[in-house]
């Protein structure tokens, strides 16, 4: 695959999870470099719309070209949990499904002043929105051990946490961290190069993913965005979110099957004495199994052999009163 190429991945059966009407609406939350989108629009009749939402300046770019290509297809750079928001701007109430491509894209990990990997030197940035919150070097040159410690624990499943968290302390009192090389160097050093037992990872692959997920707010993004993508699904609509590791796709497959208990499997009300049979139905219904890359996607695209891709359908069913009533708390 060449770099700067991204390639969607899971295409054909994200988009046919969608089950496209020609006259539909639907969004692609995370429009990237938009593969999906222009897949979604290939099916779309005349009548039908598409839109993009992304929080990168570059996919705002491309998706420019595409809106001046397509009046189908409107684009608006937000946060996916600020879909509300965005959907209310453009006069939309209610949408015929909904894409979530979780992660981050090709071009992103191959343009060094992302700063997203160790491949390329270059500054340790690593937001997917430059203009907002703080940069993984900032980060580094702020947090408290424990803090520095629990961050790579939780988001990168770091079992040498705590050692590279003191080897990052210690190198910080001498000079700021500011490249991505500096840090991998850093990370290799206080851990050694071959202590996992894969040589095929680097072993700052873990520390990068952490601290892109943190400065990224991405779990909580995941955790905020799916009730309320939820609400804007009309009846019979589908949501299609793909994965990439384990801790986003745990969220999205206990929000799937809590949402598709009855009344969204809210545990104030499984406690009440409510017969089964009296309890408001389920918002959700699950749609097949978790999907993953054939074996010959793999070998196109070797990016592609971690993801998931989970589908649901809106049910005729009313949400809760007050959805989602803080339920999602324990689900992230």
């Amino acid at each position: 695959m060449t770099d700067g190429i991204h390639v969607p991945v899971l295409l054909d059966e994200a988009v046919a999870a969608l089950a496209i009407k020609p006259a539909g609406v639907y969004v692609d939350a995370t429009f990237g470099r938009g593969g999906h989108a222009r897949a979604i629009l290939a099916r779309l009749g005349a009548a039908g719309r598409l839109v993009g939402i992304d929080r990168d300046p570059a996919a705002e770019e491309t998706a420019a070209l595409l809106a001046h290509a397509d009046d189908r297809f409107v684009f608006r750079r937000a946060w996916f949990s600020e879909l509300p928001e965005v959907l209310a701007g453009l006069a939309l109430v209610r949408v015929d499904g909904v894409l979530l491509d979780l992660g981050i894209s090709s071009p992103q990990i191959d343009d060094a002043t992302r700063g997203f990997s160790f491949r390329h030197d270059g500054p340790l940035d690593m937001r997917m929105d430059p203009s907002r919150g703080e940069s993984a070097a900032e980060f580094l040159a702020r947090a408290s051990l424990r803090e520095l410690t629990e961050v790579l624990r939780d988001y990168g499943e770091e079992r040498s946490a705590a050692s590279i968290a003191r080897a990052v302390a210690a190198a910080r009192a001498r000079e700021p961290i500011r490249g991505t090389r500096q840090l991998a160097a850093l990370v290799a050093q206080a851990i050694g190069a071959r202590t996992r037992g894969d040589w095929r990872q680097d072993p700052a692959t873990r520390t990068f993913q952490a601290l892109r997920i943190f400065v990224n707010r991405e779990l909580s993004e995941i955790t905020r965005a799916l009730p309320v993508i939820v609400s804007a699904l009309a009846e019979g609509a589908t949501m299609a979110v793909i994965s990439f590791h384990s801790l986003e796709d745990r969220i999205v497959k206990r929000f799937l099957a809590r949402a598709s208990q009855p009344y969204a499997g809210d545990p104030a009300l499984a406690r009440l004495a409510i017969r089964a049979d009296a309890m408001p139905g389920a918002p959700l219904a699950l749609t097949g199994r978790a999907v993953k890359p054939s074996a010959a996607e793999i070998a196109r695209n070797p990016r592609s052999r971690s993801a998931v891709l989970r589908v649901a359908t809106r049910t005729s069913h009313p949400l809760p009163a007050g959805w989602p009533r803080g339920y999602m708390e324990d689900i992230a």
